[in-house]
């Protein structure tokens, strides 16, 4: 019997602790899980191929109609301005994903956004 309850007292006791703790502990900052190169270097890729594929087909076209640089460089320029596009539309993602990130880590620390 005498057994019974101090085991009883003992979890009630590793229940109190562990509230304790958890009361303790700091918030945890929201976890970034990119870093700045990986946002370059995925920015970079997406101009390339950008880059590529339109000189890819601008290229095949020439050799098909037989106009050799005339779609090479129009479909060069028009995958540089889709690969621009691309490339803003993941910075302008990533900026708002930020400036999610922060806002919430503001939140569970207690500031109030203006630096207060």
């Amino acid at each position: 019997m005498a057994e019974r309850d101090d085991l009883e007292r003992l979890r009630a006791l590793d229940e109190r602790i562990a509230q304790a703790k958890a009361g303790l502990e700091p918030p945890k900052a929201a976890q970034d899980h990119h870093s700045m190169a990986q946002v370059g270097w995925r920015m970079v890729t997406e101009l390339v191929a950008g880059l590529g594929i339109g000189a890819a087909i601008g290229y095949g076209l020439d050799v098909l109609f037989g106009t050799l640089p005339l779609f090479l460089v129009v479909l060069t320029l028009l995958g540089f301005a889709a690969g621009v596009k691309t490339m803003l539309r993941s910075a302008r993602e990533f900026e708002t994903h930020d400036d999610a990130t922060r806002h919430n880590a503001g939140a569970e620390q207690g500031d109030d956004g203006r630096g207060r």
